[in-house]
């Protein structure tokens, strides 16, 4: 998507129209299924939005691959941040991938193997601006995929639309990436058909409708996210125990609860796929690895180096179900309500809805 706004800035064919300078406004996890649910708490964006104005996500639809594929242009099978967690080749690590920069070692110039856009811009000589949280300045991840633009802090969901159309303003040809976590984090910790999580996309509404404003004709906007989301109540949680089948053969658990990487012993994948497939058929999609390969769910194609970053078996609900390693001591993953990664339209449709000068067409 960053390729056709930049397309947009340069005046040739592209999803929007031309624009002097432009703004990604990335709101995490909002879900396009999500946006009209609530459409009576998002009325500006929903009156904005049209049938066309959406697009999906990669696989798996998780912040950190999919952001790193808006950052990228790449899908991961070529940048390989294939998922929440995923194992580093050779070991048993399977570290976090957003933060496994700070705990785990993982090399942000490296791990993630695709220049960013960002970079690539800026030295081309584009003003090119993230305008986010200050907590993220100087992380891993952001050096992974944000290096090369100007960081420029901003606390509230309001003083970032501020900001960011100040810098579009001023900065004839900039192109300007803002980021919005609050309404993800909402989500997980009380659903995103919560009271909170409404509340939270009015805010959101409020802060496109000023923006747009702001804007006028003089420079576009897009509103978009990194995947939608879907709610797990309790009941639902899948909680696999110590001496259960489904973890005979299986070496290492990566992924995330609707989108699990097993990563077998030496010479166990098949017998990890049968016992998966036989039982959870229903509520999942349940695939070897050289499938979902050959299916292109991780892009066109995958680098050899990505290859084994991908679980042997990989595990996708496609009920409202979450599957959790129940071995594990560390209860707190269980109290997250909404939840994302999986295949679905609900985690993988998100908006794109046109602001300022790119509302004019495209």
């Amino acid at each position: 998507m960053v390729p056709n706004v930049l397309a947009a800035l340069e005046g040739a064919p592209s999803w929007f129209a031309p624009a002097r300078s432009a703004i990604v406004l990335l709101v995490d996890g909002l879900g396009r299924g999500n946006l009209t649910a609530r459409a009576g708490y998002a009325r500006f964006l929903t009156q904005r939005m049209t049938k066309k104005d959406a697009a999906r996500t990669v696989f798996p639809a998780t912040t950190a691959a999919a952001l790193a594929s808006l950052l990228t242009g790449d899908a991961p099978g070529a940048h390989g941040l294939v998922g929440y967690r995923a194992r580093v080749p050779g070991t048993d690590e399977v570290p976090n991938q957003l933060r496994g920069y700070e705990t785990d070692g993982l090399d942000p110039l490296t791990w993630q193997r695709s220049r960013p856009l960002l970079e690539r811009e800026a030295e081309r000589g584009r003003p090119v601006f993230v305008v986010t949280k200050a907590a993220y300045e100087g992380t891993g991840f952001t050096r992974a995929l944000q290096r090369g633009a100007e960081f420029v802090a901003a606390a509230s969901i309001a003083e970032r639309v501020d900001r960011a159309a100040d810098l579009a303003l001023r900065h004839p040809g900039a192109l300007i990436y803002a980021y919005v976590p609050e309404l993800d984090a909402i989500g997980h910790a009380r659903g995103w058909e919560s009271d909170e999580w409404s509340a939270g996309l009015e805010t959101v509404d409020a802060a496109a409708r000023t923006l747009d404003t702001a804007l006028g004709r003089h420079a576009g906007a897009v509103v978009t996210a990194d995947h939608g989301m879907v709610d797990v109540p309790r009941h639902r949680q899948m909680l696999v125990g110590a001496g259960d089948e489904l973890w005979e053969g299986v070496r290492v658990v990566g992924g995330e609860p609707r989108m699990l990487h097993l990563y077998a012993e030496d010479g166990g994948a098949e017998g990890v796929f049968a016992r998966w497939d036989a039982r959870e058929q229903a509520r999942a999609w349940v695939l070897r690895r050289r499938d979902a390969i050959e299916a292109g769910l991780f892009g066109e194609a995958v680098d050899p180096d990505v290859e084994a970053r991908i679980g042997d078996v990989l595990v996708a609900a496609r009920a409202s179900v979450a599957y959790y390693d129940d071995r594990e001591s560390d209860k707190k993953p269980q109290n997250m309500i909404g939840q994302h990664g999986s295949l679905t339209d609900a985690e993988r449709i998100v908006p794109l809805v046109r602001l300022g000068a790119f509302a004019v067409g495209g």
